[in-house]
C-alpha cells in the first residue's frame, strides 16, 4: 500500500475532539516537549489494526510516512517499520537501523520512542557493538537520549545489563523529567531480573539521582525498603 493511500485512510479515520485531547496529553503547546506536533485524533488500536492491513508497504513509503508532520503518520509508520524490521533479512534489517538514525528528527515523542527503540536499534546491535547508543546518549537532543536508553530493553530482556547501566549513569545529571522516567523505568527492568544488580547501581547513585528517576527505579520495592532509597538511608 502506497504512502498517499495510507494518508487517505488516516484522514477518515480522524476525529477533531480526541484531536484536542491529544494535543494536551502530548504536551503541544509553546515551550513544551511536543510543541508544534499535530494530531489527527486517532487512538492507537486503531492504528495499529490499520498497521496489520498495511503490512506490504514498502520501507520506502513507511520514511514516507515517517517524515510527516502528522504525529500518527510517523507512529503508524514506525509500527509498519517495526514488522518489516522483524520479517525482513540482514539488508532490509540494515537499511531500516539506517534509516531509522538517519530520520530520527521526526522520532520526537515518548511513544514514538517507546514503541521504536527497543524492537529496532536495540535489536539490530543485540549482537553488534553498541558503541552508537553511547553516541546517542551524549546527544544534546532530548529523544536520541530517550532512544538510546529505551533502546537497551532489548538487551534487558536477555539478562544483559551493562550497557543500561553505563547509560543510566550518563544520564543521572541530565535536566529533563522525561529522561528521567525513561532511565528510571529501565533500571526497574533491570530489578525485576536481577534485584541484586539493580541496587548496586542505586546505592552508588541514588543520592545524586533526580528524584523523579529514583521513584521510577525504586516503584516495586516493598515499602519500607523504598522509603530507605527516598531518604537516602541506604
Amino acid at each position: 500500500m502506497t504512502a498517499s493511500v495510507i494518508q487517505q485512510k488516516l484522514r477518515k479515520l480522524a476525529n477533531k475532539e480526541k484531536s484536542k485531547i491529544l494535543q494536551g496529553f502530548f504536551k503541544t503547546g509553546p515551550g513544551q516537549y511536543g510543541e508544534g506536533d499535530v494530531f489527527l485524533g486517532i487512538t492507537v488500536p486503531k492504528l495499529r489494526k490499520l498497521a496489520k492491513e498495511c503490512q506490504e508497504t514498502s520501507v520506502a513509503d513507511a520514511i514516507t510516512l515517517l517524515q510527516s508532520e502528522v504525529h500518527e503518520q510517523r507512529l503508524l509508520a514506525l509500527f509498519l517499520l517495526v514488522h518489516a524490521y522483524g520479517q525482513g533479512d540482514e539488508a532490509v534489517k540494515k537499511l531500516i537501523y539506517g534509516s531509522y538514525l538517519k530520520n530520527t528528527r521526526y522520532i520526537n515523542n515518548w511513544d514514538l520512542v517507546d514503541l521504536s527503540a527497543p524492537n529496532i536499534v536495540g535489536e539490530y546491535l543485540a549482537d553488534k557493538s553498541r558503541r552508537p547508543l553511547y553516541t546517542l546518549a551524549r546527544s544534546r537532543e532530548l529523544w536520541k537520549k530517550r532512544i538510546a536508553i529505551l533502546a537497551t530493553f532489548r538487551f534487558i530482556k536477555q539478562d544483559d545489563f551493562a550497557d543500561t547501566l553505563a547509560i543510566a549513569g550518563m544520564l543521572i545529571k541530565d535536566d529533563h523529567d522525561l529522561i528521567h522516567k525513561a532511565v528510571g523505568w529501565m533500571l526497574r527492568e533491570v530489578g525485576k531480573r536481577d534485584m541484586r544488580t539493580e541496587e548496586e547501581f542505586l546505592k552508588k547513585h541514588c543520592l545524586a539521582m533526580p528524584r523523579t528517576m529514583l521513584r521510577y527505579a525504586i516503584e516495586r520495592f516493598p515499602e519500607v525498603k523504598r522509603q530507605r532509597y527516598l531518604k537516602g538511608k541506604v
